[in-house]
């Protein structure tokens, strides 16, 4: 059987009136607000993200500065190596023993740190050929 929808709004009630709400007249711009909205926060979002990603003074990202061994804090300089791959190689074998370091670029060069609990330890496996 096929319905036909002029049967569902007449069973809905017959005898009812249909109402509607108030329409905005064409003299009211209420119809601008929501694009205006939406262009709005459109640019607060390209400000707010130009700022966060712009060069030299954003706050999220900084430029890497090197600077002396001392800057590390609780790190100390164990080995002075000359190049970037000695000290990478000084790295992985103190790695290896189960010593937590890290390498460095230094305003002296590239150094290999240690947390200063380990560094004794870290200076005996370093002696040994």
């Amino acid at each position: 059987m096929a319905w036909d929808c002029n049967q569902f709004t007449a069973a809905a009630g017959a005898g009812s009136k249909r109402q509607t709400g108030a329409v905005a007249s064409w003299g009211s711009y209420s119809f601008v607000y929501g694009p205006v909205m939406a262009l709005l926060a459109v640019a607060l979002l390209m400000l707010l993200l130009r700022w966060t990603f712009r060069r030299g003074s954003s706050l999220v990202e900084r430029a890497p500065r090197q600077g002396p061994a001392s800057d590390y804090g609780l790190l100390v300089a164990v080995a002075e190596p000359t190049t970037f791959a000695e000290a990478e190689l000084i790295r992985a074998r103190l790695v290896g023993q189960g010593v937590r370091a890290t390498l460095a670029p230094t305003t002296d060069g590239p150094r290999v740190l240690v947390f200063s609990e380990e560094a004794a330890v870290a200076r005996a496996l370093l002696r040994k050929p």
